[in-house]
């Protein structure tokens, strides 16, 4: 069982589609919700995400970072990084949260083929299965160290210390 109860929304960020996922009330358990197309150009896939968090009174968003198998954040990850920080201006006061997502989208094809859906089927959900695999990821390791996954999106510029007189 989490350290806290309460609807988390997973997000797999791609460059033509955005992967939904979300846990059940105790958030304990992920499952898909569906596979927006991504607006480049505009911000709709936004704000059907910031629809879905205040329609499931979620308690946060999990975010997947794309980092290198080094470890390293690439193109992919700062891409990442800036959807996560729009849409953390978008549904704030609900936090965003960045967690790292090494392999997700292998790992959904992989189980995808190997429940049967066939190659082409496979297109139109398997950034649904990466966002339940990082959303799980997530839930699994609130569950195991009692503390939240990730690292939180900050909003804004970080405040400067005020000096001591």
């Amino acid at each position: 069982m989490p350290a806290r109860p309460g609807v988390r929304i997973g997000i797999d960020v791609g460059n033509a589609r955005v992967g939904v996922a979300a846990s059940d009330p105790s958030g304990t358990f992920a499952h898909p919700v569906e596979t927006l197309a991504r607006d480049l150009g505009g911000s709709a896939d936004l704000e059907t995400i910031a629809g879905l968090v205040a329609e499931r009174a979620a308690l946060e968003i999990v975010v997947g970072l794309p980092r290198l198998l080094s470890g390293a954040e690439g193109e992919a990850a700062k891409g990442a990084r800036d959807y996560a920080a729009r849409l953390a201006a978008l549904v704030s006061p609900v936090a965003v949260r960045l967690v790292d997502e090494r392999l997700t989208t292998v790992t959904a094809h992989q189980r995808l083929r190997e429940s049967g859906v066939p190659g082409r089927g496979q297109r139109s959900v398997v950034d649904q299965a990466a966002a339940v695999l990082i959303l799980q990821s997530a839930l699994d390791t609130e569950a195991s160290t009692g503390r939240p996954a990730g690292e939180i999106v900050s909003l804004g510029k970080p405040r400067k210390k005020e000096r001591r007189r």
